[in-house]
């Protein structure tokens, strides 16, 4: 009996490793949760802002979706409600909250943004129809080269890895984390730009689950990417607002170029992208709220920001 309890021990031990090591061990199975918990909503509106850091230039109205097609994580309903408050409260937009795929087969153009909430994996496909599923995903590439904005947030990342120019449009893929409550320390690489204002021109301390956003395809979501897959990101052509510090609390590797958020320019339109938000607690942070609400206006078009790549050094 003890044996076997150490046999036990050993197998959940090494499962949690993997987990916390390669990202996605299992997915959701069943329908996936599309209803936040009330005592996190509660959290959520009692730190919402006032105001938004930009006037809106006409009515606005965003898509915010939250289908995951791989790992589902908890935090997503509660991320889609935060966004949709965010817009309400501040009157920075209208929203539309959605976990359906197929309304990906209707024209988007009432739409002024879309943000994805920890879209993992295939997250439009129909499994049925390749054809459809191809449609779906030129409707996302062409909403944000047609001139609109497009706002991904922590697993968004962790996508379509078979398909470059998702991958070129978010500006990354994520490749592996540590625990979900990795501390770090930001470095706010763009202390001036009006995305970074809610940090007061200074870094600070967070923990979350940290993305890395290597080199080596290897080492990419699942430990099995598809056959060709590669990483695109490329510091070069982003515009890096925040990243860590590796040397302040040891994060491996040390000496790696680990970005947090940047934005870039994708056609005409325009793509901002965050990886704080695997648990629940980052969406009832207030300093959190408001750069989200900032990173979407600028999406939006409404905050003008600069988002010329390149211009910015990796940190230590």
């Amino acid at each position: 009996m003890r044996s076997g309890s150490k046999i036990l021990r050993s197998v959940t031990a090494f499962l949690s490793a993997t987990f916390l090591t390669t990202g996605v061990l299992f997915a959701q199975r069943g329908p996936q949760p599309t209803t936040p918990r009330e005592s996190d909503v509660t959290k959520v509106e009692a730190v919402l802002p006032e105001s938004a850091p930009a006037k809106p230039q006409k009515a606005r109205k965003v898509l915010i979706f939250g289908h995951a097609g791989g790992f589902v994580h908890s935090s997503i309903p509660l991320g889609c409600k935060t966004v949709e408050l965010l817009g309400k409260k501040t009157g920075a937009y209208d929203s539309v909250i959605s976990f359906d795929p197929a309304l990906f087969d209707k024209p988007l153009d009432e739409f002024d943004g879309i943000v994805l909430v920890s879209t993992t994996g295939d997250f439009l496909n129909d499994r049925t129809d390749k054809e459809k599923s191809e449609k779906r995903r030129q409707a996302l590439l062409s909403f944000v080269e047609g001139g609109k904005g497009i706002v991904g947030i922590h697993a968004a990342a962790d996508a379509y890895y078979d398909w470059l120019p998702y991958g070129e449009m978010m500006g990354g893929y994520f490749s592996r984390h540590e625990r979900p409550d990795e501390k770090i320390a930001v470095v706010n690489e763009d202390p001036k730009n009006p995305i970074n204002a809610t940090f007061d021109g200074n870094g600070f301390e967070f923990a979350d689950e940290i993305y890395r956003f290597l080199p080596d395809p290897k080492s990419l979501s699942f430990g099995r990417p598809p056959a060709g897959a590669k990483q695109v990101y490329d510091r070069s052509k982003l515009h890096i607002l925040l990243s860590i510090d590796a040397s302040k609390h040891n994060n491996p590797p040390a000496g790696a170029d680990l970005p947090v958020a940047w934005c870039h320019e994708v056609g005409k339109g325009r793509v901002f992208y965050c990886s704080l938000g695997h648990n629940e607690f980052v969406y009832y942070n207030p300093m959190i709220q408001k750069y989200y609400l900032a990173g979407i206006q600028y999406a939006l078009g409404d905050l003008q920001a600069d988002d010329k790549p390149g211009e910015k050094t990796a940190a230590k």
